[in-house]
């Protein structure tokens, strides 16, 4: 559900963000997206101190059919 939480985002999205809007820890959270930039899901883009998270197309793609099946439950 992180993807889709990305890519229905309105603005800046940082870890932090994400793991509030998902009610979950900030340090799971960061595990989740290391793994999901391993895997080119996302990137990071630094901006200052602050890491903004960016979904790479192949994230909107899995997004996109994450919502599609969700849609037909």
């Amino acid at each position: 559900m992180m993807l889709v939480e990305l890519k229905n985002a309105q603005q800046t999205v940082y870890a932090s963000v994400l793991a509030k809007q998902i009610d979950c820890t900030y340090s799971h959270v960061v595990k989740i997206l290391q793994e999901m930039e391993k895997s080119e899901l996302i990137t990071f883009k630094k901006d200052g101190r602050l890491k903004l998270l960016e979904l790479t197309k192949k994230g909107r793609e899995i997004a996109r059919n994450i919502e599609s099946i969700k849609g037909m439950l």
